[in-house]
């Protein structure tokens, strides 16, 4: 399995069960942290996280799967991962840690965890079928080659 495909791979675990996201070695795509296009897209994600929430305290038919990106911090180190499920709680959220981590250290897969709304960079869920949300995956697309990003979209639902 190449590199390029292992980052593609890391970007959908959000998809796959948790006991199948243990056995992989997946490495995370490394983006700088002044990169102006996943700045926009954690804005755009932000800006939208009211709608999301309301959105996901009560689902509508067709839809499924939602999911926070959440920003971890270990020491000078800062990790983005998703976390499936979440929920709401008195002083925040909490969830499952859905990503095997590569950078920092004070966290692992399947780890319950609590974080507030300013550690959330992105937001997901799926509307029959395709992928809504997920603005910073559709910015790691541009960072992978054509036939990856489009092999991704296709399989599974994204429309960006």
């Amino acid at each position: 399995m190449t590199f390029a495909v292992r980052i593609a791979l890391c970007l959908l675990l959000a998809f796959v069960p948790l006991h199948a996201r243990a056995q992989n070695d997946d490495k995370a795509m490394m983006i700088a942290s002044d990169d102006a296009e996943m700045a926009a897209a954690i804005e755009k994600a932000r800006s939208s996280l009211d709608e999301f929430l309301a959105l996901s305290d009560a689902p509508p038919p067709g839809t499924d799967k939602f999911k926070l990106k959440v920003m971890i911090v270990d020491g000078n180190a800062a990790e983005h991962f998703w976390v499936i499920p979440f929920k709401r709680t008195d002083t925040g959220f909490a969830g499952i840690l859905a990503n095997e981590p590569e950078v920092v250290r004070n966290v692992v897969l399947g780890q319950n965890i609590e974080f507030t709304r300013d550690d959330i960079s992105d937001w997901g869920y799926t509307r029959n079928g395709r992928q809504v949300g997920s603005f910073t995956v559709c910015v790691m697309f541009k960072k992978m080659s054509k036939e990856e990003a489009d092999y991704m979209r296709t399989q599974y639902g994204f429309d960006c």
